[in-house]
C-alpha cells in the first residue's frame, strides 16, 4: 500500500496539474491559508471537525505537500454552534471549507449560489443515520407529554434552519400539526434552548446531536420524539467554495484525504476517538460515545444515492421557512474529488458507495464500567441487563450502558430507555410512544423501570 507521504504527493500533483502548474511552480515562500468552519459539539461532523482538528490530519497532509516543494499552509479553525453562521461566513468569502447538517447544507447551497466567489459544492458526507435518529425532540423530565402531536399550541425551541428544526417540521406535519401556525417556534441556539427548557420557558426542544443525548444524560430532559420515526435518512456533510477549490485544489484534496484518515481512525478506535472528541469539545465522553460508538452514527464519506434522494425531498423545507432560491441538487453535489481521493488510496469508491454497513468496531449494545478503558459487548438487551446486575452485585460502578431500541434501532442509554418485559425477555425503547406501539401489538408486554428490569432479569 502506498505510504501516506506518497499519497499526499500524488494527490497534490494531480490537483495542481488541473490548474496547469507544478509543485515547483506553486508560490513557494508564500503561505496559503485555508479557513475551516466546524461545530465542535455537533459530533456527527467530527471526522471533518473536532477529531480531524485534534489529530492534526489536515496539517499533516498539507505539510507533506510543503516538504515536497509546495507552498507553506496555514489552517485556521473556526468553531460554531450551528451551520447557519458557517454559511454566512462562506457567503462573505471568509470560510473556505465547512461542515454542517443536511438542512443547513440546503440553505448553504441556496444562499451561496448567487456569488461567483461564494458558490459552494457538496463534496462529502461525514456521517449519517439511515432512519433519521440524529435529530430528536426532548421535554422536561416531569413533562406529561407523550407524543409530538401534543406540542400543538405550545412553545418549542429550535435553531431555525438546522437539522433539528427540519425534523420538527416533518414530525409535526405527520402528526397533523401545522409546523408554522400550530406551534410557536423560538429560534434559539442549542445552549440557549437548553436553558429555556430547563427554566420552563418552552415545552420542548428540537435539536441535532449531541444536544438531545446530552440533556437526557444530565437528567435535564427526557426523549419525546425519536427522529428515526420519520424513517428518512439524515446526514451531515462537507462543502467548499468553488472559487477556493479552483485556486487551491490541492488543499481541498488534502482535506478529503484527511477526512478519510479521521474516518478510518474512528472506525478502528471508537472509544479512543470519543475520548479525544470529549476532551476537545467539553462534552461528556459517555455522550460522545453514544453517537460516535458502534451502532450510532454511520461514519461514511460517500455520497450515497439514498442520502441524495432524501436531500432532494428536503428542498421543500427551504420554502417552508423563508424566501430561498431553488437549489439544483444535482449541480450542487460533486463527488469527483472524493472519487479521486479514494483512487489515490487504492480504494474502490463504487464498492464503498454501495456498502451500507456500519464499520465502527464493536457492539451497539454494551456495558462500560467505571475505571475501565474498554467496553463489554452484549448480545441483546436482556444479556446487557444480566451484565449490569452482575456488576452491581460485584460492587462495580456502571459508567454507561448502551442499548439498541427494539423498534427503531436507535442506540440509546439503557438507564434512560423505556423498558417492557414480555415473559423473560426485556425490550428497551427510546420513547413512551414506541413502547406503547409495541404493547398494542403485544398485549403480554408490561412496563418496568430500568432498576426493576435489572433486579428481575434471570441468569
Amino acid at each position: 500500500m502506498p505510504t501516506l507521504k506518497r499519497l499526499a504527493v500524488l494527490a497534490a500533483t494531480a490537483a495542481l496539474a488541473l490548474t496547469g502548474c507544478s509543485l515547483e511552480e506553486a508560490t513557494a515562500g508564500d503561505t496559503v491559508t485555508v479557513v475551516v468552519g466546524y461545530q465542535s459539539k455537533t459530533i456527527n461532523t467530527v471526522t471533518a471537525g473536532t477529531l480531524l482538528r485534534a489529530q492534526g490530519y489536515l496539517e499533516q497532509r498539507l505539510r507533506q505537500i510543503t516538504d515536497n516543494g509546495g507552498p507553506a499552509y496555514q489552517v485556521e479553525w473556526q468553531d460554531y454552534d450551528t451551520g447557519a453562521p458557517i454559511t454566512a461566513q462562506m457567503v462573505a468569502e471568509k470560510i473556505d471549507i465547512g461542515s454542517m447538517g443536511d438542512y443547513p447544507l440546503l440553505i448553504n447551497g441556496s444562499r451561496t449560489q448567487a456569488g461567483e466567489r461564494s458558490r459552494t459544492e457538496f463534496l462529502s458526507v461525514t456521517g449519517y443515520n439511515p432512519k433519521g435518529a440524529l435529530n430528536m425532540v426532548v421535554v422536561p423530565p416531569d413533562s406529561p407529554l407523550t407524543g409530538v402531536g401534543e406540542l400543538a399550541g405550545k412553545k418549542v425551541s429550535a435553531s431555525v434552519g438546522s437539522a433539528g428544526h427540519g425534523t420538527l417540521v416533518q414530525a409535526l406535519t405527520r402528526a397533523g400539526v401545522d409546523p408554522v401556525a400550530g406551534v410557536e417556534v423560538l429560534n434559539q441556539q442549542p445552549q440557549v434552548g437548553a436553558s429555556a427548557l430547563e427554566s420552563g420557558q418552552v415545552a420542548a426542544l428540537s435539536q441535532f446531536v449531541a444536544w438531545p443525548g446530552l440533556l437526557v444524560f444530565q437528567d435535564k430532559a427526557k426523549l419525546l420524539y425519536d427522529g428515526a420515526e420519520l424513517d428518512v435518512p439524515t446526514f451531515h456533510g462537507v462543502v467548499a467554495r468553488e472559487h477556493y477549490t479552483a485556486e487551491h485544489p490541492e488543499v481541498v484534496d488534502a482535506f478529503l484525504q484527511a477526512q478519510l484518515d479521521a474516518t478510518e481512525f474512528l472506525w478502528q478506535q471508537p472509544l479512543e476517538a470519543a475520548r479525544i472528541v470529549a476532551e476537545d469539545s467539553d462534552l461528556p465522553q459517555e455522550v460522545v460515545y453514544l453517537y460516535n460508538g458502534p451502532g450510532g452514527t454511520s461514519f461514511d464519506t460517500t455520497l450515497k444515492p439514498s442520502l441524495i434522494s432524501a436531500f432532494k425531498d428536503d428542498v421543500r423545507y427551504l420554502k417552508s421557512i423563508g424566501d430561498f432560491a431553488d437549489l439544483d441538487i444535482d449541480g450542487f453535489v460533486d463527488d469527483q474529488r472524493l472519487r479521486a481521493a479514494f483512487a489515490a488510496r487504492g480504494q474502490d469508491y463504487e464498492k464503498a458507495l454501495a456498502d451500507t454497513a456500519d464499520h465502527t468496531a464493536g457492539s451497539g449494545t454494551e456495558l462500560w464500567l467505571d475505571g475501565q478503558d474498554t467496553t463489554r459487548p452484549a448480545g441483546d438487551p436482556t444479556e446487557l441487563l444480566r451484565a449490569v446486575a452482575a456488576a452491581r452485585a460485584a460492587g462495580s460502578t456502571v459508567r454507561a450502558a448502551y442499548i439498541v431500541d427494539s423498534e427503531l434501532g436507535t442506540r440509546w442509554f439503557a438507564d434512560k430507555a423505556v423498558w417492557l418485559r414480555d415473559g423473560n425477555t426485556f425490550l428497551p425503547f427510546t420513547t413512551q410512544a414506541a413502547a406503547l406501539r409495541h404493547r398494542q401489538a403485544h398485549p403480554t408486554a408490561v412496563p418496568v423501570t430500568y432498576d426493576q428490569a435489572v433486579a428481575e432479569v434471570r441468569s
